[in-house]
């Protein structure tokens, strides 16, 4: 019970703009939730579909792995349903490239949607803070202008140590956010790394088909 009342009298004690740290601290704490469930979602996803769809692809039985990709709304199977679709139609190995790199396209920026405002309300939730500092200090010397000589120390010295308040409640939220942040760019970073590679590994694979049907002939 004591952490707590100190908790909330060191919140109270902060003044107006302490509302408006936590509002963005809320948000941000929203933004991480689903972004970490998303990126987790569709990582288990497109695993789940690459597991499936190689061994077909390297059977050389590029119609069933179409079948897999165009049941399944994971990322993945976006990118490999384009480079199949065109390989399909006897496009070249750049034209399937191409097409896959499309996909990649419409799917990396879903991945990496959201993640950027956290940075943004770090920086807000630190400049905030400041500015709830500037406020309290300029009202607290307007207060103590006024006051008796005698008392004029104490007063300022409890102002001040009130007005900081506001800083320090933003930078515990600032400094949190850009760690999460930081998090979520390296699981985006390595979902995109994952998706480039399954380009790559397509591209070889339908390269290398095509070059062993040309030996046989």
């Amino acid at each position: 019970m004591d952490t707590l009342y100190s908790v909330l009298r060191f919140f109270q004690s902060g003044g107006p703009f302490m509302y408006p740290i936590l509002l963005v601290l809320a948000f941000g704490i929203a933004i991480a939730i689903e972004r970490y469930i998303y990126l987790t979602y569709v990582r288990t996803r497109n695993k789940g579909v690459w597991k499936r769809v190689l061994p077909l692809l390297e059977s050389g039985k590029y119609d069933a792995a179409r079948e897999v990709t165009l049941h399944s709304d994971a990322a993945v199977s976006r990118i490999l349903g384009y480079g199949l679709n065109r390989a399909e139609h006897r496009g070249s190995g750049e034209d399937i490239q191409m097409a896959m790199e499309e996909g990649l396209l419409e799917v990396v920026p879903r991945l990496e949607k959201r993640t950027h405002y956290l940075a943004t309300l770090a920086n807000i939730a630190t400049l905030l803070g400041l500015l709830g500092t500037i406020i309290g200090l300029t009202e607290a010397f307007s207060t103590v202008a006024a006051a008796d000589p005698a008392d004029k120390a104490n007063q300022l010295s409890a102002s001040i140590s009130i007005a900081m308040n506001t800083t320090a409640f933003g930078l515990m939220v600032a400094i949190p956010m850009l760690l999460i942040h930081a998090v979520m760019q390296t699981k985006t970073s390595e979902l995109v790394d994952t998706l480039e590679m399954v380009t790559v590994r397509l591209s070889n694979l339908i390269a290398g088909a095509a070059a062993s049907d040309r030996d046989t002939r």
